[in-house]
């Protein structure tokens, strides 16, 4: 008889209840921007893997390879594409290595590696830094595209400030940033990987159009070997900035249908290598091409060097601008969906359009805010951006897979990632080395808001 009044007083679990949090759960995850929507196609993947992948960076390339060298530049350029697609296809891989189970967002599977705490901790001060700070570059980008645009159209016309043009640039985000989702951006992600490809064969082939030129020179352009060096680590800076797609990889992934029978890595990692064969026709002949054409004379953006013909370089800019609107939404949905999960789940805030309108609002302003006051941004991000992009891309994916397959040691699969780790971590130390200088550099004669 005790023993029956004891158990009245143990409370039973509610099925009514439980089924009530799932539902609120699940109409959480039907509405925040990664989860929303999971029936798109392998060629969303390529092509938003092209738009995450092909930045304007790509115009930085010849002027990367005249601080690098032909030798160190080619192997460079080259060593990346690999390890930075061997990581790719690690973290494809990582999606949905727990059967049952997608790990839908980049700090989700760095809790599965390292712990709930920790794996935040490691993961998302890294993946902000790349997210907010590529879309503050894209705001400087397409601001400037645009002023290159008028300076060359209107070459009589009373100059216009850069901070205009950012905010015309920004003005577009304010009506873009309230796409819902991933899908909802195709379009948009399509017409950026499109325009990539268009700029990127522009610069080349209007470079073999111009032919090599009469004075070229291949030698290092610094006059003392610290200015070399600085500027080696610079340049080792803009390649890893033009390899920075796998911070939004998973997001991408967690768009597309899965089954048992078919799981969503085997669409994914079609629409990856497709990409990669998009960004070496992009990145290879851009760099080599641009180089041996102007050696180390080439601008640092080789639409400058190119000069003319007119049409062609203001059809390239605006290119350029239609590729960066594209690209920052796609930056921009991850964060969106950050800010988005913290308000619902931890703040509890109720799920609306209202929270949605303010908070994206909000973001647009703050990145359109920060690229006014600092327009040298790039040189920020060549200093941050090694904090973070080195690890997101090059090397977190190996220490996230030897954390959770654990290969044996000195097998292939445990010295690869081990090398991949290794030469991620010298980039790592050493591009922000070259960032910190040309801020200094920069900052000397810099007024706000110019």
């Amino acid at each position: 008889m005790g023993v029956q009044e004891e158990n009245r007083d143990v409370p039973k679990e509610n099925p009514q209840v439980s089924s009530d949090i799932a539902a609120r759960q699940k109409a959480i995850d039907d509405w925040l921007p990664i989860t929303s929507s999971r029936n798109a196609k392998w060629w969303y993947a390529a092509f938003h893997n092209v738009t995450a992948m092909v930045g304007a960076g790509v115009l930085s390339l010849p002027y990367a390879m005249s601080n690098l060298g032909w030798g160190p530049g080619t192997v460079i350029l080259i060593l990346s594409w690999t390890i930075t697609l061997y990581t790719l296809w690690q973290m494809v891989e990582m999606h949905e290595m727990v059967p049952g189970k997608r790990f839908d967002r980049y700090h989700e599977l760095g809790q599965h590696a390292f712990g709930e705490k920790l794996g935040l901790y490691i993961v998302v001060p890294q993946q902000l830094i790349c997210e907010v700070g590529v879309d503050i570059v894209y705001m400087v980008t397409g601001g400037k595209s645009l002023q290159k645009v008028h300076d060359i159209v209107c070459k009589h016309c009373k100059p216009i400030k850069t901070t205009y043009f950012i905010m015309i640039f920004a003005s577009v985000h304010f009506v873009l940033a309230h796409l819902p989702n991933f899908n909802s951006i195709s379009g948009v992600s399509l017409a950026a990987a499109v325009m990539s490809l268009s700029y990127s064969t522009i610069a080349w082939a209007a470079s073999v159009h111009k032919g090599r030129q009469p004075d070229v020179q291949y030698g290092y352009k610094a006059s003392t070997t610290s200015g070399t060096v600085f500027d080696f680590f610079t340049a080792l800076g803009d390649v890893a900035f033009a390899y920075a797609g796998h911070n939004v990889v998973l997001e991408i992934q967690a768009t597309i249908p899965s089954t048992t029978e078919k799981p969503s890595k085997g669409p994914m990692w079609r629409g990856v290598v497709i990409a990669y064969i998009v960004v070496a026709l992009c990145y290879f002949p851009v760099a080599l091409i641009g180089y041996y054409m102007f050696g180390n004379n080439v601008e640092d953006n080789i639409l400058i060097s190119l000069e003319k013909p007119t049409w062609l370089i203001v059809a390239a800019n605006m290119f350029v601008v239609v590729h960066v609107i594209g690209s920052y939404q796609l930056y921009a949905m991850p964060v969106f969906d950050m800010l988005e999960t913290l308000l619902v789940k931890q703040l509890h805030f109720k799920p609306s359009t209202t929270l949605r309108f303010i908070t994206r609002n909000l973001y647009v302003a703050f990145t359109m805010f920060i690229a006014i006051c600092f327009p040298f941004f790039g040189g920020l991000l060549g200093f941050f951006g090694g904090f973070a992009f080195a690890p997101t891309t090059y090397f977190l994916p190996c220490i996230m897979w030897l954390a959770i397959y654990k290969p044996k040691r000195f097998s292939l699969s445990w010295l690869t990632n081990w090398i991949c780790i290794i030469l991620g971590i010298f980039l790592m130390i050493l591009s922000p080395i070259g960032g910190l200088r040309s801020i200094i550099l920069k900052a000397k004669d810099y007024k706000f808001f110019s």
